[in-house]
């Protein structure tokens, strides 16, 4: 089982960053045990802290000329993992 789906890239995470806090799209099943050890055997780091959130998909409809088209975006678990002071983790260092 892959708990770390993928990193958040986002603006509000991207200003986090520079305190020690990350942001990742996890499995809906990993606790915080389990996304701990995750990030620090993917990344070699120390982490102090994990918050979880469980985020619910959405109702989307769409309206076109023949019919309306019904669906549902799909909902995922986000972990914010706070590191120890003087930790960093660098998404972008393989990138050329």
């Amino acid at each position: 089982m892959n708990i770390l789906k993928k990193p958040l890239v986002t603006e509000k995470i991207a200003a986090l960053n520079e305190k020690g806090v990350y942001g990742f799209v996890v499995d809906k099943k990993a606790n915080k045990i389990e996304i701990k050890k995750a990030v620090e055997n993917t990344y070699m780091v120390s982490v102090e802290r994990v918050n979880t959130m469980i985020y619910p998909g959405k109702k989307k409809t769409k309206y076109t000329k023949s019919k309306v088209i019904k669906g549902k975006t799909p909902s995922y678990k986000k972990a914010i993992v706070t590191l120890k002071e003087g930790e960093v983790i660098d998404f972008y260092g393989s990138i050329q």
